[in-house]
């Protein structure tokens, strides 16, 4: 143990365990106490780096996840290297992980990462579509109309967005994007990234969705265009009177002015500016 406890955010392999670095196989054999999300998956891990274990190895999962993470930082405040490592890829990234860095970095324990492969990135680099800005939404909601809500919502969204989805439910996510967000709108499906069956399937989203119907196996990651810029420029003296109109009804002028500028394709700022200089 060290003087003062120190938390560290494993990115694990994604599919290939030669994706590893040198880093994380010493990080491995260093830690006082690793927090699996699947234990066997990490002795299995370290089998195949060849990395020798000496830590205690405790399970770190959804269902545990708060209760352990105040454990941890009891190892933490004493003095010990705590390694999270989950499934695949980043800690916190639809995975346990962020509760146990919020107490970590509140209670001024310090905090740092192995980067590893991230499924995010790959499939961005692979889909085809620009991910010069894009925003990663995780798993969907399992409810059809909880889905239908979460994606009206992203509808004008510019930014290449990212979904980690079930193989499961993928025809029904890919149907209901399409209903959302357009047929034609551009996606891939990427499937078991790195791994031996890799796939990326480029459409656009109700051909996608007809393709899933059939079943479809493995890992999966799902990257859509973000929507296209409104064609021509709405009057910027119309859209005030709408900001000013959402206002007598009670909304804040500030969320006002964020529907506003979102469903007509203007900069929020252009929109707040032309608001303010109204009084």
């Amino acid at each position: 143990m060290n003087e003062e406890g120190r938390l560290v955010l494993a990115g694990a392999p994604i599919g290939q365990a030669a994706d590893a670095s040198p880093r994380l196989k010493a990080a491995l054999e260093s830690a006082d106490v690793i927090a699996a999300e699947d234990t066997r998956r990490l002795h299995r891990l370290a089998a195949d780096l060849g990395a020798s274990v000496h830590g205690r190895v405790v399970s770190y999962y959804d269902a545990n996840e708060s209760r352990r993470a105040a454990e941890l930082l009891t190892e933490l405040q004493a003095g010990s290297e705590v390694l999270i490592i989950t499934d695949a890829g980043m800690p916190g990234v639809s995975d346990p992980g962020y509760r146990l860095v919020r107490l970590a970095v509140d209670a001024g324990v310090r905090v740092t990462a192995l980067p590893g492969p991230s499924a995010v990135t790959t499939a961005l680099a692979l889909s085809g579509l620009p991910f010069d800005r894009f925003c990663f939404e995780g798993f969907p909601p399992r409810k059809a109309g909880e889905r239908s809500r979460r994606l009206a919502q992203l509808a004008a969204e510019p930014r290449t967005m990212v979904f980690f989805e079930a193989p499961h439910r993928l025809a029904a996510t890919l149907a209901a994007m399409a209903e959302a967000l357009g047929a034609d709108r551009p996606a891939a499906v990427c499937r078991e990234l790195t791994k031996t069956y890799e796939e990326v399937r480029r459409g656009g989203l109700a051909e996608l969705a007809a393709w899933a119907a059939s079943g479809v196996r493995g890992e999966i990651t799902v990257v859509v265009a973000g929507a296209e810029p409104a064609s021509g420029t709405a009057d910027i003296e119309d859209l005030v009177a709408e900001v000013r109109r959402l206002e007598t009804e009670g909304v804040s002028r500030k969320q006002a002015i964020v529907d506003v500028a979102k469903a007509a394709g203007t900069p929020k700022r252009t929109l707040y500016d032309a608001v303010h200089r109204q009084g």
